[in-house]
C-alpha cells in the first residue's frame, strides 16, 4: 500500500487520482502507524515551506516519515513535498525542513525577464540514471508551478536539472529517497511513467 500523506496541502487529490489510474493501491492518511507500515510513501503538496512544516509537525508526521525512510521505505516528495526533504528554505527563514537530504531551497531571481513563479512546461536535463526516471528521455518536458527551487548540497543526489534563469535541481535520488519539483500527475504520459516507476519499486 502507498501512503499519500494528508497534511492539508494542495494537490493531494490529483496525485491520488493519478496513482489509482495506474492501478496502485493507495490511501490518503495521516495515521502514524499506517505511514510507518506502508510499502511506499508519497508526500505531495503546494504552498509555503513554513506552513507545510508546521502542519507536518502539528500532526506528528515528521518522526513517522523519518522512521519509515530510515528503515528503507521508498519515499517520493512532489513539488513542495520535495522541498521539505531538505534543510531550509529562503521562503521561511528559521524553519527547519525534514533534512532527509542536505541542501536549501532558494527563490528564482527572475533574471532575463523570466516571470516568477515559473508556470508551465520545461525540459529535464538528466544528469545520471535513476530508477525514478527509467525510460524517460533526456529533454523530456514536464509541468512546473514554483517560485522556489532546490539547491542540493551533494550534487551526487541530483538526477536531473532544468534551466530557468538559474539551474534548478528538480529530480533527486538517494537510496530510497526520491523527489521531483515538477508535478508528474500533471505531466501527461511522461509524468505517469515516472509515477509508475515509483510504484514498481
Amino acid at each position: 500500500m502507498i501512503a499519500i500523506i494528508d497534511y492539508d496541502a494542495g494537490n493531494i487529490r490529483s496525485v491520488e487520482k493519478a496513482l489509482i489510474h495506474l492501478g496502485a493501491e493507495c490511501r490518503l492518511t495521516r495515521d502514524i502507524s499506517e505511514i510507518e507500515r506502508a510499502d511506499k510513501i508519497v508526500l505531495p503538496g503546494v504552498g509555503a515551506f513554513g506552513d507545510a512544516m508546521g502542519r507536518l509537525n502539528q500532526y506528528g508526521l515528521t518522526d513517522a516519515i523519518r522512521t519509515a525512510v530510515d528503515k528503507g521505505t521508498p519515499f517520493l516528495g512532489i513539488c513542495l513535498g520535495m522541498q521539505v526533504i531538505f534543510d531550509e528554505s529562503e521562503e521561511s527563514p528559521g524553519v527547519k525542513g525534514l533534512s532527509l537530504l542536505p541542501g536549501k531551497v532558494v527563490r528564482f531571481t527572475g533574471k532575463d525577464g523570466l516571470k516568477v513563479p515559473q508556470i508551465g512546461w520545461n525540459s529535464l536535463d538528466i544528469m545520471k540514471g535513476s530508477r525514478l526516471l527509467n525510460s524517460v528521455d533526456d529533454g523530456a518536458f514536464v509541468y512546473f508551478v514554483h517560485s522556489y527551487y532546490v539547491d542540493a548540497t551533494d550534487k551526487d543526489d541530483v538526477v536531473a536539472t532544468t534551466g530557468y534563469g538559474e539551474t534548478a535541481d528538480v529530480v533527486v535520488a538517494h537510496n530510497n529517497i526520491f523527489g521531483c519539483q515538477f508535478h508528474p500527475e500533471k505531466s501527461s504520459s511522461i509524468g505517469l511513467k515516472i509515477l509508475k516507476n515509483f510504484t514498481d519499486m
